[in-house]
């Protein structure tokens, strides 16, 4: 029996629910990010270690740039696990290799956490690689 692909009559209405939320945070980052003089290279990059949700530029700064959406900012800044961050961390990594022209650029992980009716905030430098 062939099996078939699952449509989206059948998926979780909670997940539905779930990816456009991220999609909105994500698109409030990088106008956010767009407004301070950033330019956005990539957005929900894939990696086999991960998926990494804003890459920017600013100078000569290359940033890694987690969005965290939750019901409150400080839910979001919580939002942030150690396994994540080590996730993140390899996903840029793979990034890296794969860009090899922004290789010499300084690195940083960033957070910018969003909630409703509330500013985005931006945490620079809210990790490192070790973390």
């Amino acid at each position: 029996m062939a099996r078939r692909e699952p449509s989206p009559q059948d998926a979780d209405p909670a997940r539905i629910a779930a990816h456009r939320t991220g999609l909105s945070a994500e698109t409030r980052a990088c106008v956010y990010l767009l407004a301070k003089g950033y330019r956005i290279l990539a957005r929900r990059h894939r990696t086999p270690q991960g998926e990494i949700d804003v890459v920017a530029r600013r100078g000569t700064t290359l940033v890694f740039v987690e969005v965290k959406a939750r019901a409150s900012l400080d839910e979001a800044a919580y939002s942030v696990t150690p396994r994540q961050r080590g996730r993140i961390a390899a996903a840029a990594q793979a990034w890296l290799m794969t860009h090899p022209d922004h290789a010499n650029l300084d690195c940083r992980f960033d957070v910018i956490l969003i909630a409703p009716k509330r500013f985005p905030r931006h945490l620079k430098a809210a990790f490192d690689s070790e973390s």
